[in-house]
């Protein structure tokens, strides 16, 4: 007899404990949806009153920054505005383009203390980075400064890297990168002012070194705007020898020809 059939009875015992484990859950705090609080049937589903304001990414994408293009899948189409220039990272991939509902349960997890919220979010990142995680060795978070992660006491993207992690079995780096500064809030400059105001601003920590040298890592965060962020942080990757970097996100803000349609 082999050792998996001998793992296999405790291995269906194991899975029924986690079934009643979540019948219990249940039915002391009755899941609701994680964007407006109303029953569902089961944690991490979305109700009908709200899944029709998200705005879902399906292919063709821009196989560089990872927003919807026209035209056919294959081979892989590149946006033109990667075209005339490619990002840093190899490839960016998120769930959904950020407003209405997705806005919301981000925003939730971000400010509201829904840490919850993180472990539904990793199971669709890890749906829609499907391509990038079969390539991964390591999942990597993109930092706070140590003030804001003293006032808001955790890191979102933190979050969704374990909770992914948990899901594909890719070690997660919770600290490799670290913010060398502090940096002013970005939701109000442009892309330019982005990018200098965040020139030196992310570094790979040196007990890290040894272990980024030569791996492709998938760079995690909320959401990808600009890309400022996130290029950022390839950057000190790849400097530290990274063979690749790609990046993963709940959500990307989408092209404003996409707000206005």
């Amino acid at each position: 007899m082999r050792a998996d059939d001998l793992l296999r009875p405790a291995h269906a015992l194991a899975q029924r404990g986690v079934r009643l484990a979540r019948l219990a859950l249940d039915a002391l705090v009755p899941p609701t949806c994680p964007v407006c609080d109303t029953p569902v049937e089961a944690a991490g589903l979305i109700c009908y009153a709200c899944f029709p304001r998200f705005r879902p990414i399906a292919p063709p994408v821009c196989d560089a920054c990872g927003l919807p293009v026209r035209g056919e899948d294959t081979p892989p189409p590149i946006c033109p505005a990667c075209a005339s220039r490619r990002p840093l990272f190899g490839r960016a991939r998120a769930v959904w383009l950020y407003g209405g509902a997705a806005k919301d349960v981000i925003l939730r997890l971000k400010y509201a203390d829904r840490e919850d919220l993180a472990v539904p979010l990793g199971w669709l990142m890890a749906r829609a980075g499907a391509d990038l995680l079969r390539e991964a060795d390591l999942l990597v978070p993109v930092p706070l400064h140590l003030r804001r992660l003293v006032a808001r006491r955790y890191n979102q993207a933190a979050l969704l890297a374990r909770a992914i992690s948990r899901v594909s079995r890719i070690p997660v780096a919770v600290d490799a990168l670290r913010r060398t500064r502090a940096t002013p809030a970005l939701a109000e400059l442009s892309r330019e002012e982005r990018e200098a105001s965040l020139i030196g601003a992310f570094a790979v920590r040196p007990r890290w070194r040894g272990r980024i040298s030569g791996r492709r890592i998938v760079l995690i965060d909320d959401v990808l705007t600009s890309g400022a962020t996130a290029e950022a942080c390839a950057e000190a990757l790849l400097a530290a020898g990274a063979a690749a970097v790609d990046v993963l996100a709940a959500a990307r803000t989408p092209p404003p020809s996409a707000d206005a349609a």
